[in-house]
């Protein structure tokens, strides 16, 4: 079917239904707490906010979550195959991507070392999340660093308020079998707490990827495409007084599935994640402390093990040892008496820490509102000398943040200022500002605002030592033989202006409309050879390279600050009630840049010329979302459709575009489905394309509920991610029992 026709059939669908007449059900009514960590009307907030509610989620479904964020508007949503999903938002998207800050319940949901997302690694089941509020732009005001393109916010149930058991079981293609059970309780008026349990496992999609030694491809060794995940937790929530809540917490993950990154896919082996939490919640105050541990021994890149492996079977090394040495060592040689193993790590392992604590102060008087607070964080990564420069126990990075944002209102309008003062072990002190003005028009608000944000290094940036020392973090900065400086890594900002509006017209119909302006600089570069023209490294920082085991002065790979670009666009996301029970959705966004391709500071891989493979942008031009759901007592369901124009995407060796010349010098630089040389990585093409998904299912009188849904309905052959399989059509059945009805309204 032509995309014309398959989008032509979802907007008639749309219209017709349109002609239903109705009364009127409100979204402006909807509220959020993640703008400024406080309950608001959404409609009043002076930024985009896109909500996923427990009734969304309770309506999907699947075991994963996170497809959701594929229904909303400005987030660049992406599948790496059937368990892995994630999301991007305003652009420079990466197979490494920690721009976007992600949040549980007042924890960051981010690994020590790398800053990757959790995303499958969570210790939250699907039955346990109450809503999920996206908020799109710089938010690091509130929240500190690495809020630089968004925010990702998850809120649990509380147990006082959604008590009941909850048991799910499903299953799908793919091998995917998955049980879930909560169970929450009040047992007194003071005490009730909370026990969830999940356990997912499946199968990914039949690929393979090649990986190349000396331009000849190779599959991945030892591939196990299976995956699983294993979750618990639990939650005592006391009430002290009549205002206060005190909420203990204790949440455990184990994890094994295929990881993709900016140098090729790992096998992720028993990686767990552990959290323990305590919180104080009063109107006025809130104090937050949380202990999180991550811990793998037995995880590795298959690009690397593959090379190593290769490296022993073509000098002569029997399969057995070229397998067991294949974790560690690299053979140089022709034969295993001519020659030498250096050391190629392919193994992560992590023994990593965070410790956070936080107090906040918040008021109002009239129509003036202050909040205030302070959050302390040290992180303590340790990977046992596996892929960071902790030769000498864990490296201890420790952040301060001081925050203050007053509002006040008087007659329809609103103004918001804030300030955040962060000092960073590596990066020093940072203010992240923000600004705002918003105005009631009629049924809704007009907002202008201004935001900074900032994206820090990753402690691997800064401290990485991957692969025997090939690559390492530039923390400390470089000094090259013939004296030149390479200065540490800085932060990456991004200054944001944005004007919306959001509300009500006609009644029955909801606009959320925003155009934005991005100021981009210090962008994070791609690996770079340091040691070019002749020369050699000499020093990382004060330390002569020749101390740092297996580095070689003549080949060091590491990363650098570089460039500016402007970035702008437009989030447009319409509803309309046909019925009470029926509601369509269009979503529409614009994605542009501004970049000086004369200015030599824009290029990435200092090769002497700026190329769009310089500037990660990774991201469509235009995208678009229509659908529908239908709610009532018994039977709900949803149709959507999702046009993601076919874009380039480079990061590291991950590389998927277009045919085309790329330097403009009459040559054809990459071709789709081929080799291609620069990355060593065949070229599949171009991401995006349509997709279409439904879901539907039916409550029985005595709490039982079965659904299905269909990713992918048409089953068309579309990539989402570099590095990652044709997704094909995904179909799971569900079965949901609730045993008992403490809160029928809140499960």
């Amino acid at each position: 079917m032509k995309k014309s026709v398959i989008l032509a059939s979802l907007l008639s669908a749309v219209f017709v239904c349109a002609q239903v007449d109705t009364t009127r059900v409100r979204d402006i009514d909807e509220v959020t707490v993640s703008a400024s960590k406080k309950l608001q009307k959404l409609v009043d907030v002076p930024a985009t906010v896109n909500i996923i509610t427990a009734k969304d989620i309770q309506q999907f479904t699947s075991f994963n979550v996170g497809e959701l964020a594929a229904r909303q508007k400005g987030v660049d949503f992406v599948r790496a195959g059937v368990l892995g999903t994630g999301i991007n938002i305003r652009g420079f998207n990466s197979a490494f991507n920690s721009k976007n800050l992600q949040i549980t319940d007042d924890r960051i949901s981010t690994l020590v070392a790398t800053g990757l997302p959790f995303g499958v690694f969570s210790t939250v089941i699907k039955e346990d999340i109450e809503r999920v509020e996206i908020l799109l732009g710089p938010n690091g005001t509130l929240y500190g660093p690495n809020a630089h393109n968004g925010l990702v916010n998850t809120l649990s149930k509380n147990p006082f308020k959604s008590q009941g058991t909850t048991i799910a079981l499903g299953a799908g293609n793919q091998n995917v079998l998955t049980s879930r059970i909560r169970h929450a309780q009040a047992i007194s008026p003071k005490i009730a707490y909370k026990l969830a349990f999940e356990h997912t496992q499946g199968t990914e999609f039949n690929y393979t990827d090649s990986v190349y030694v000396n331009n000849k491809a190779y599959s991945e060794l030892d591939l196990d495409r299976d995956f699983n995940s294993t979750k618990f937790n639990s939650q005592v929530n006391m009430k002290v007084g009549s205002l206060s809540e005190l909420v203990a917490y204790y949440g455990h993950s184990n994890n094994n599935n295929i990881g993709v990154t900016s140098a090729g896919r790992n096998a992720i082996k028993d990686w767990n994640i552990d959290e323990l939490q305590l919180k104080f919640i009063h109107p006025r105050f809130f104090l937050n402390s949380y202990y999180q541990w991550s811990n793998t021994d037995d995880t590795y890149a298959m690009n690397q093990r593959t090379q190593n492996y290769i490296s022993f079977i073509n000098a002569g090394f029997s399969d057995q040892v070229a397998r067991e040495r294949s974790y560690d060592e690299q053979w140089f040689g022709a034969s295993p008496t001519a020659g030498l193993a250096l050391k190629r790590g392919s193994r992560f392992k992590d023994d990593s820490k965070r410790f956070v604590a936080e107090g906040q102060y918040n008021n109002t008087w009239g129509g003036f509102t202050l909040i205030g607070g302070v959050q302390f964080q040290r992180d303590m990564a340790f990977t046992k000398n596996t892929y960071m420069l902790d030769f000498d126990g864990p490296i201890n990075v420790n952040q301060v943040g001081v925050y203050g944002q007053t509002e006040y209102k008087i007659d329809g309008w609103g103004f918001l200022a804030a300030l955040r003062v962060d000092n960073h072990d590596y990066y020093g002190t940072n203010l992240l500002p923000k600004a705002a003005i918003t105005k009631k028009l009629g049924d809704g608000t007009f907002r202008l605002t201004y935001g900074k944000g900032m994206a820090v290094p990753s402690i691997m940036n800064l401290e990485g030592y991957l692969f025997g020392g090939l690559i390492l973090g530039n923390g400390l900065g470089f000094t090259l033989s013939d004296g030149t400086k390479i200065n540490p890594l800085d932060v990456e900002t991004i200054n944001s202006f944005e004007v919306g509006y959001k509300g009500s017209i006609q009644k029955k119909f909801y606009i959320d409309a925003n155009a934005y302006y991005n100021m981009s600089e210090n962008f994070i570069s791609p690996l770079t050879q340091l040691a070019t023209a002749g020369r050699t490294v000499t020093h990382r920082g004060d330390q002569p390279i020749s101390q740092i085991p297996g580095a070689n002065p003549a080949f060091v790979l590491t990363y650098s600050n570089y460039g500016k670009v402007d970035t702008y666009g437009v989030d447009l996301g319409l509803s309309y009630y046909f019925t009470d029970a029926l509601k369509g959705v269009v979503n529409y966004s614009y994605f542009g840049r501004k970049m000086d391709k004369s200015d030599l500071a824009n290029d990435g891989n200092k090769d002497g010329k700026v190329l769009d493979t310089d500037l990660p942008i990774n991201t469509p031009s235009n995208k678009l979302t229509v659908g529908f759901n239908y709610t009532t007592p018994k039977f709900f369901g949803g149709l959507y459709g999702r046009w993601v124009q076919d874009y380039d995407f480079f990061s590291g060796t991950s590389t998927a575009a277009k045919t085309q010349d790329l330097d403009g010098n009459g040559t054809i630089d990459i071709r789709e489905n081929s080799y291609y040389a620069p990355s060593r990585v065949w070229n599949y093409g171009a991401l995006g394309g349509i997709t279409v998904d439904m879901n539907a299912g039916y409550n029985f009188n005595n709490g039982m509920t079965i659904g299905a849904n269909v990713t992918n309905l048409l089953n068309a052959d579309i990539r989402e991610f570099a590095g990652s399989p044709f997704i094909k059509r995904l179909v799971s059945l569900e079965f949901r029992y609730q045993l008992d009805f403490f809160n029928k309204k809140n499960n």
